[in-house]
């Protein structure tokens, strides 16, 4: 249904876009200005802060699974060490 009345909207003809660009150009770039003015700039003290978290947030993912990645290593090479005795 979307789709259909999307393929409505629009100008039958190469010749009817070509003329409606300036107009559509004109639109989009209004509306760009309208969001960018919505834009706010973090504080430095908001970036370090969750610049500081990301940071403790991967070294903690790290030893998470470095630690799972040596008990399952551990656990498959004693696994295959009693296999092969």
């Amino acid at each position: 249904m979307a789709k259909t009345i999307a393929v409505a909207e629009q100008p039958g003809t190469g010749l009817q876009q070509l003329k409606s660009l300036p107009e559509r150009l004109s639109s989009f770039l209004k509306d760009v200005r309208s969001e960018m003015r919505k834009v706010i700039t973090p504080s430095r003290a908001e970036v370090q802060s969750t610049t500081t978290i990301v940071i403790v947030t991967v070294f903690i993912f790290a030893a998470y699974f470095w630690l799972v990645d040596n008990i399952i290593g551990r656990g498959i090479e004693a696994l295959l060490h009693r296999l092969t005795k």
